[in-house]
């Protein structure tokens, strides 16, 4: 049975990341594996690399070993067959939960050597989600596309082929009257919400049951 690691990087666990990733963890359960969801703000408290370096030597070579709540999702993720991970777009980036897990999650993998460049780890694909009030149309203009191709490519190198998969312009609250945003259209977002986001669900179930059954 395969094993897939579902984590989300978003602090709300039912909104727009957090039931996209679910939807993928659905799709690969749906295709016989076993999947283990993690909401990285719900964790014991998680820091980003501690610059220890005890992952560059024997007998930890290629492995964090830093014991916070980041430690049970770097083992899952050591142990699976594929990653689905997902994060809010925050100020053009990703959340901070996300790149703390990015930081220990990549750094691990580097020798700091000539050749080879990275320890030996097994690749497995990834699903890298990411949602947004940004619409998609604005990410070349806003640079939101060659932020999410650096990610990739870190991705790609340090964990395995990485598929990238954006929902924006999402609704980012149920009740806009409780708030005076008047840059926007609440009727508009719950409109696409109702109409569009069902189809992303959708997709990510797709992509979760591919993970499984055809990884890329």
């Amino acid at each position: 049975m395969k094993k897939i690691v579902a984590v989300n990087a978003s602090p709300r666990a039912n909104m727009n990341t957090g039931t996209l990733i679910r939807e993928a963890a659905k799709g690969a359960e749906s295709e016989g594996a076993e999947v283990q969801v993690f909401d990285l703000y719900r964790l014991d408290k998680v820091h980003g690399c501690m610059s220890c370096f005890a992952c560059k030597l024997k007998p930890n070579e290629g492995k964090c070993v830093f014991r916070d709540g980041l430690e049970p999702v770097l083992e899952a993720i050591r142990n699976a067959d594929g990653l689905v991970i997902g994060t809010p777009n925050y100020l053009g980036d990703v959340s901070a939960g996300f790149h703390a897990l990015y930081e220990r999650l990549i750094f691990q993998s580097l020798t700091y050597q000539k050749e080879p460049r990275r320890y030996e780890i097994q690749r497995i694909p990834v699903l890298f989600v990411m949602t947004s009030n940004c619409p998609e149309e604005y990410y070349p203009e806003l640079g939101y596309g060659k932020m999410l191709k650096t990610y990739q490519k870190a991705l790609d190198e340090a964990v395995g082929n990485t598929k990238v998969l954006i929902a924006g312009d999402t609704l980012q609250v149920k009740d806009y009257s409780r708030y005076n945003w008047t840059m926007f259209d609440a009727a508009s977002k719950r409109e696409r919400h109702e109409k569009v986001f069902p189809e992303e669900q959708k997709k990510a179930f797709r992509l979760g049951a591919q993970m499984v059954i055809k990884p890329w």
